[in-house]
């Protein structure tokens, strides 16, 4: 990656909605050259999707929580690939230390996050935290 590979991916960050001419307008290069890097960059998986960032609060899911697991062998929630498709599961990490996995979960209210932490508890041990706020929801990625 070079400069200018950085520079499409700081505006395809900043909005993902551009056009492959106003693209070339804020790099300096062609159209037809900005969409050949842009697709290397997706072939190349650095660019691995586009996306609308959405308020999950304004969105109806007013309780947000990281949930850590521990559970390990054959009945873990990482070794279950329908757990990937459940809504309220945003992310899910495999992490280090004392836990197996964090989970980034979102549902409407307490009453869906009890039901969700039932569910859970099928696979191991669930610990929460609740998210009362995030100063730094997302921010770009920096190339180095």
């Amino acid at each position: 990656m070079d400069a200018v590979d950085r520079l499409l991916l700081a505006e395809l960050q900043a909005d993902a909605r551009l056009s492959y001419n106003e693209l070339s307008r804020r790099v300096k290069l062609s159209a037809p050259a900005v969409a050949e890097r842009v697709r290397r960059l997706e072939a190349d998986g650095v660019i691995t999707g586009y996306h609308a960032h959405v308020d999950p609060a304004r969105a109806g899911l007013a309780v947000m929580a990281l949930v850590t697991m521990q559970c390990y062998g054959p009945h873990c929630v990482l070794r279950d690939p329908e757990v990937t498709r459940w809504p309220e599961v945003f992310q899910l990490h495999r992490v280090t230390g004392g836990a197996c996995c964090t989970l980034l979960v979102g549902v409407p209210g307490m009453i869906a996050f009890e039901q969700l932490i039932d569910r859970l508890a099928a696979y191991g041990q669930p610990a929460s935290s609740m998210i009362l706020s995030s100063p730094v929801p997302w921010h770009p990625v920096v190339a180095p």
